[in-house]
């Protein structure tokens, strides 16, 4: 039996409301197991939550649960990177320059993937552990990104009949990406320039 064919959306909400008096716990769980296991379907998980919890404390479970699977994943890899045999083979010159450019560009990599709803973000957090990207740019980096995309899912999945009969909604949905991004990046720049080594 393939275990992936048990996450469908009536089989997750039944999980959710056997274990409600668990509090929000399975519902962060969920969200914090997608690290780990990258096949569970990230959109599902997140739409259930809401349609359990209610779309704001289902947003907010998810948050927490995709943030600190991702933390943890990328806080595993970046000790293990210290480690001798990943050490010689960062040693190699091509890989050396994707860890280079990961240091340089992290931010926005982390940031804008963890916007996407689907696509292997556990490679994203390997890749970033692997270059020791510093943690407080990686953290603020996966908060925000993860952050809009489960409100945008957690909103579109609680409003769907509406967005489908007035579509000019999601132009909104697409308007709070963008200042999201733009404001993200000041507060990157701020953060880059108060923890920038005195001259």
């Amino acid at each position: 039996m393939d275990i992936m064919s048990y996450f469908t959306e009536s089989n997750l909400e039944l999980w959710l409301e056997n274990f409600r008096s668990l509090g929000p716990l399975p519902g962060i769980l969920l969200t914090f197991l997608k690290s780990f296991i990258p096949p569970l379907p990230t959109i599902v998980i997140v739409g259930v939550n809401a349609a359990v919890y209610g779309m704001w404390p289902g947003f907010l479970y998810s948050w927490i649960g995709m943030v600190a699977g991702c933390l943890t994943t990328f806080l595993i890899v970046r000790k293990v990177s210290s480690s001798a045999f990943i050490e010689r083979w960062a040693a190699k010159p091509k890989v050396q320059r994707g860890r280079l450019w990961i240091q340089e560009n992290g931010f926005s990599y982390v940031f804008l993937l963890g916007i996407l709803p689907v696509g292997p973000f556990v490679a994203v957090n390997i890749a970033a552990g692997l270059a020791r990207m510093n943690i407080m740019s990686y953290l603020l980096a996966v908060t925000l990104g993860k952050g809009i995309m489960v409100f945008c899912v957690s909103y579109i999945g609680a409003n769907v009949s509406d967005l489908l009969s007035q579509p000019f909604k999601l132009v909104g949905v697409l308007a709070f990406i963008i200042v999201s991004l733009v404001l993200s990046r000041k507060l990157e720049s701020y953060y880059i320039r108060r923890h920038a080594p005195q001259q």
